[in-house]
């Protein structure tokens, strides 16, 4: 199943380390962020998940659920999560998802078809690193791939998530490298006296397609 953005996310039934669940009802009116993994006990997965829990003010300060995947068993997933705790010197409060049997890996075409060491004991393909973006419609706003051997920048998934939600309150979008709290373009379709209006701090006109304003928030 190729998943694109703008598709609706695949509903689905699992059982976590947070109880079973039906994740449209797991994200209800929140924004979520599911994200696999290729294994339990492996030295990659194990930063980044310790560095998801250490940023769960910053998720909850978004509305932002967090949500991981690994191809492991619910046993497996509870020890792993306290080695995770002590390398990281955190609380892994989030639920992660065990899908040994792949089933949810491959709804969301997460298995690794590059590297074929990548398997488990039994010949199946482990999941590879991706991360879905998904928004309160149950929308699949992004979409990010990584090969196996390359840890996440999660300060860029919350990046991403800033200007998603920047845009979607108000009419702008945002430039190369931006972050929180520098100029927003307004948006192509917003004309040049709509554009005093809807924002007071002033808007800068670069070329007549380009014109920048101080960001809302």
């Amino acid at each position: 199943m190729t998943l694109r953005l703008g598709d609706t996310a695949p509903d689905f039934e699992a059982k976590t380390t947070k109880g079973d669940i039906r994740f449209h009802e797991f994200i209800g009116d929140s924004w979520t962020i599911l994200f696999s993994h290729p294994a339990d006990f492996t030295p990659v997965c194990t930063t980044e998940l310790g560095l998801v829990a250490a940023l769960q003010d910053e998720w909850d300060a978004r509305n932002v659920k967090v949500i991981g995947l690994s191809a492991n068993g619910l046993e497996e997933h509870e020890k792993w999560i306290a080695d995770i705790n002590e390398v990281s010197q955190v609380q892994l409060n989030f639920p992660l998802i065990a899908d040994a049997d792949r089933k949810v890996s491959a709804l969301y075409d997460m298995l690794d078809h590059q590297d074929a060491t990548n398997v488990d004991a039994k010949g199946i393909a482990f999941t590879i690193r991706s991360v879905f973006i998904i928004d309160p419609k149950k929308t699949i706003r992004l979409i990010l791939t990584y090969p196996a051997s390359t840890g996440r920048n999660f300060d860029e998934i919350l990046r991403v998530v800033d200007s998603l939600q920047l845009g979607d309150k108000y009419r702008v979008t945002t430039p190369g490298n931006w972050k929180k709290g520098d100029d927003v373009i307004v948006h192509p379709s917003v004309s040049n006296e709509l554009a005093q209006e809807l924002f007071p701090k002033g808007v800068k006109v670069i070329k007549p397609y380009l014109r920048l304003t101080p960001s809302p928030f």
